[in-house]
């Protein structure tokens, strides 16, 4: 049975990807409320309880020209922008101390063997999701409705790992990076299964700022290999902790927001969202 916020998220989800497609034309408030079918009120109220912010204000966010004015404009760079626009705020991830430890090459290549995994399911403004921990650090996250799809990719992930659905003290901190109050936060750490250049571009992903954008080319300079963008481009694609490694930061050169593993409306959503709480900070 689906919960309320699951069903706010998909009515959310569906004003969203209205907005997308007719953000040029500005719709008004009582056009988006009337193709989700609920009430302007009902749905101003609603918006802004999901968001931290009015409708109007978060269509600002999300519109591809926000992205091409972030990344075009006078050719400044990611961290200059960030910092011209007010985001060099203490809300980032990278400030948030989060740790990535590469799993052994033994631990790569056997799929997880003696590896004790807990898992757990949850719920985030951007629908329910799947979290998994071994004793050093989450090594899983995804966005899924399906809790049984959920943990047969997760189990696909490690298929030689020992589970148990238990929600430890490691999941519940990361999953506490959904609230508004991070100054409690506690030291993330993430054990990760992934190559040695795999590892490197997760890391430069998180020192992309909360309400920050980058591309794949800005990407592969960072990291020192300005002609390696296709293949950041997989290792983004192949990124297992969703939301605590932004690879929803990452967007195309253009200014579309481009492709995203668990869905291009939850990554605009994402991006909407962060903007909105970086501008209620400012």
């Amino acid at each position: 049975m689906e919960t309320q916020n699951q069903l706010n998220y998909e009515r959310i989800a569906k004003a969203i990807e209205y907005i997308k497609e007719n953000f040029k034309s500005q719709p008004s408030l009582d056009e988006i409320a009337d193709k989700v079918h609920i009430s302007q009120a009902h749905f101003q109220r609603m918006f802004t309880d999901w968001a931290g912010t009015s409708p109007k204000k978060f269509l600002q966010f999300i519109s591809i020209e926000h992205a091409k004015k972030i990344l075009k404009e006078e050719q400044a760079t990611l961290f200059d922008t960030a910092h011209e626009t007010g985001l060099s705020s203490t809300s980032r991830l990278h400030d948030l101390f989060i740790n990535i430890e590469g799993m052994t090459p033994m631990e790569y290549k056997n799929g997880g063997k003696n590896l004790q995994i807990n898992y757990s399911f949850a719920e985030s403004p951007f629908g329910s999701l799947i979290v998994a921990s071994t004793p050093k650090g989450i090594c899983y996250m995804a966005f899924e409705e399906n809790d049984e799809m959920a943990l047969k990719n997760l189990l696909n992930k490690f298929p030689n790992a020992t589970f148990q659905r238990k929600l430890d003290l490691m999941q519940q901190n990361a999953l506490f990076i959904f609230q508004n109050d991070w100054s409690k936060l506690n030291k993330i750490k993430l054990h990760l299964k992934g190559t040695d250049f795999q590892l490197k571009v997760w890391e430069s992903l998180l020192k992309i700022p909360m309400g920050g954008l980058s591309t794949y080319g800005r990407l592969a300079e960072s990291i020192g290999n300005p002609n390696a963008s296709r293949a950041v481009g997989t290792a983004i694609g192949s990124n297992p902790v969703a939301y605590l490694i932004p690879c929803h930061r990452v967007i195309q050169s253009t200014g579309n927001f481009g492709e995203y593993m668990w869905g291009n409306t939850r990554k605009t959503a994402i991006i909407g969202w962060e903007g909105a709480k970086i501008d209620s900070q400012i």
